[in-house]
């Protein structure tokens, strides 16, 4: 397939924070782009706003024709999260076209440039816009492709005017196996998508298959600890080719010295984003930059003013009356880590979490993990389990996750309840966390702690 040659564009799941992206891109290159989602959300809004067309409805009446008939100057791009009998996907394919996924054409958009990419089971979407940030911001410049909204340009997808391109590496349907990085960094290989991969050392399997698609003389950026390794490893608070030590809370903000390669000493940098795990990212983004010889007083720079990304430890209301954030974490160590940074800003103050599990397989399969880790809040909110692509499996339920959750204040809600609670209790710390639809929840609730 020659991009270039590449008129009009239709992506099935364009919702998607990973299809999103591409659709932007695409008109941004001056080409037709529409598609379909089964939902209309603030991101589907946004791209309508941009000009983008985007339907709601599986019928094949709402495609215009220039998109009906196979040809070189039409691409057609699917998410695997949209059903098999889609009425709009199995007419394409019935049409004769080529359906492309998501990490097929970032594959070959991303294959005649210098690729930064950044893979793991959590921390790869803040990672990969830090980096993006230092590289804008320093004037090194680049082009990215993001898991998420960046807080400091309010997009999932950046354009440069060089040859470089961050991209977010997919785990997920093996989709990190399209590129081959000059850079890749690897944030974390916990157990995720057993869905997919059947057992942790398939999940690895894959992970050391994603490292082993570097470019010649490329580099490898690993966390230490990881059951496989790279070129240089980064950690916090201990011995690596490169870590954060020192590492201190002051008036809310996050401050720590970067200990690199050959000696290297930065000093108090100040994160611009809360969280002990994003302090264990900016030190692979920092690793990155000076691979790429930007300068201390650079990173310095972009670190302070690196805003993270939408629902990453994302401030809602920060009042002397309330505090409440909102974040993606939907695995087990993604929580413990949320926590943890949430205890290390605020201790003392009674901490409330509103939960949404997401997927039926992944509450299966990290119960006890899940239970163990949202026992350490003081008050949890549970919410129903978030299908997304998955049918129920017996059993699997949040009150059977509940019952395992070793905590006293402790309930099943809904998301009206949700906001009775808030309403009466007034928290002072507040979260929701999950990956499905509680965000939803975050526009009342804000509206409710900032009039309480």
């Amino acid at each position: 397939m020659n991009l270039n040659h590449i008129k009009r564009v239709y992506l099935l799941g364009i919702g998607g924070i990973g299809m999103s992206g591409l659709a932007r891109y695409f008109s941004h290159l001056g080409c037709e782009v529409m598609g379909y989602d089964k939902t209309e959300t603030d991101l589907t809004k946004a791209l309508v706003e941009e000009g983008i067309a985007v339907v709601y409805q599986d019928d094949m009446s709402l495609v215009p024709d220039a998109f009906k008939t196979p040809s070189e100057e039409t691409l057609l791009i699917f998410t695997p999260a949209v059903p098999k009998d889609l009425v709009l996907k199995n007419f394409f394919q019935n049409q004769g076209f080529t359906l492309y996924k998501r990490s097929e054409v970032l594959g070959i958009i991303s294959a005649s440039r210098f690729t930064i990419a950044v893979a793991g089971t959590h921390g790869k979407t803040t990672t990969s816009t830090m980096i993006a940030h230092i590289l804008k911001d320093s004037g090194y410049d680049c082009s990215a492709f993001l898991g998420g909204i960046s807080s400091n340009y309010n997009t999932n997808v950046l354009y440069g005017d060089n040859n470089v391109v961050v991209v977010e590496a997919d785990e997920y349907d093996r989709s990190f196996l399209t590129l081959h990085p000059n850079i890749a960094v690897v944030t974390s290989a916990d157990p995720d998508h057993l869905d997919i991969y059947g057992d942790e050392s398939h999940l690895i399997e894959s992970f050391e298959l994603f490292l082993s698609r570097l470019v010649e003389n490329g580099v490898s950026i690993v966390k230490k600890g990881l059951p496989f390794s790279g070129t240089f490893a980064y950690a916090i608070e201990q011995n690596s080719d490169a870590y954060a030590k020192n590492i201190r809370v002051s008036d809310g903000a996050f401050y720590f010295d970067y200990v690199g390669l050959d000696g290297t000493l930065f000093s108090d940098l100040h994160l611009g984003i809360a969280g002990i795990h994003n302090v264990e990212n900016a030190v692979a983004a920092v690793t990155v930059a000076l691979q790429l010889e930007i300068s201390e007083d650079a990173i310095r720079t972009a670190l302070a003013t690196f805003r993270g990304a939408k629902r990453r430890f994302e401030y809602i209301v920060k009042s002397e009356k309330a505090i409440y954030v909102d974040d993606y974490a939907h695995h087990p160590e993604e929580l413990r880590a949320f926590i943890a940074s949430m205890r290390k800003l605020y201790p003392g103050k009674k901490l409330t979490i509103v939960f949404q599990p997401h997927l039926f397989s992944r509450t299966r399969d990290f119960v006890e993990g899940f239970a163990e880790v949202l026992a350490m809040a003081d008050e949890l909110l549970l919410l129903d389990i978030y299908p997304a692509r998955e049918v129920p499996i017996e059993g699997v339920t949040s009150a059977w996750l509940l019952d395992k959750i070793k905590l006293d204040n402790k309930r099943l809600v809904t998301p009206e309840s949700v906001l009775d609670i808030v309403k009466t209790e007034e928290p002072t710390l507040i979260a929701t966390v999950g990956a499905g639809d509680i965000d939803r929840l975050v526009k009342p609730l804000k509206q409710l702690l900032e009039h309480a």
